[in-house]
């Protein structure tokens, strides 16, 4: 199946800003970030289609992910 990955501020770099992935069909976002190189603890959001999810929620085909790192400032 297909799934659109949305990366957002730091989590960009060296990587694509957003892009089509191919994944199994049981893929969960921890799979993803798992794919990606991204230690887990640099996640501080994680959004499927737009809304709030957790690590193990099951993926389905055509689903947008999107990826956030901590925030900072003020």
């Amino acid at each position: 199946m297909q799934i659109k990955v949305k990366l957002f501020a730091t989590l960009r770099e060296g990587r694509e800003r957003e892009q089509i992935m191919d994944v199994a069909s049981d893929a969960t976002p921890f799979d993803i970030i798992k794919k990606l190189n991204i230690p887990h603890e640099d996640v501080a959001i994680l959004f499927v289609n737009g809304r709030d999810a957790m690590f193990d929620h099951k993926l389905n085909d055509g689903d947008t992910i999107s990826i956030f790192p901590p925030v900072g400032g003020g």
